[in-house]
């Protein structure tokens, strides 16, 4: 009897699947990725992108994409890469004692803090933030792959060019 419920869900669960294929619409190959051309040609042409953009102080600023997003690069960055914790260049800028002689972003207070060992590291930065690319990348002017619908809802009003990581993130945890 078990043999037989078995055999059976099996064949209902196999139906399931194979019509759940069937029902979908099915895309080809050059429809799949973002090139729009086959996945198998690695020759295939992709839109060039310049990196380069304008030098530091020069480009105007994107706003975040979120609420504490890690704001663009509006800079140039290719002489300051590669970024390692002995040669950062962008420390020598973005470093909050510095940052408003230079018209500069301020790294913001989450930068100086351990959240490992949850440990506030006063002026110094946290070692695990030193590649700041990681997180923050160079803005462009590219054309979207896909169409972006998102509207971001930021509960301060500055919150769109200002972060408030390290006041919100235990909040509601008790």
């Amino acid at each position: 009897m078990n043999i037989k419920k078995f055999a059976l869900a099996s064949l209902a669960v196999a139906g399931l699947i194979f019509l759940g294929c069937k029902a979908g619409q099915s895309y080809g190959e050059n429809e799949i990725g973002l090139r729009k051309s086959t996945l198998f040609n690695e020759d295939a042409k992709i839109e060039r992108i310049d990196y380069s953009g304008k030098a530091a102080g020069e480009s105007e600023l994107i706003e975040r994409a979120f609420e504490n997003a890690p704001p663009m690069i509006s800079h140039n960055v290719e002489d300051m890469l590669p970024i390692t914790k002995e040669n950062n260049s962008c420390t020598s800028c973005h470093l909050p004692g510095v940052a408003e002689a230079v018209a500069a972003t301020p790294m913001p207070k989450s930068h100086f803090y351990n959240f490992r060992d949850n440990v506030d590291m006063k002026e110094n930065m946290d070692e695990t933030r030193f590649n700041c690319v990681i997180c923050h990348a160079t803005q462009v002017s590219a054309t979207p792959l896909v169409e972006n619908k998102f509207t971001p809802d930021f509960r301060k009003e500055n919150g769109n060019i200002k972060s408030n990581l390290l006041d919100v993130i235990n909040e509601g945890v008790n």
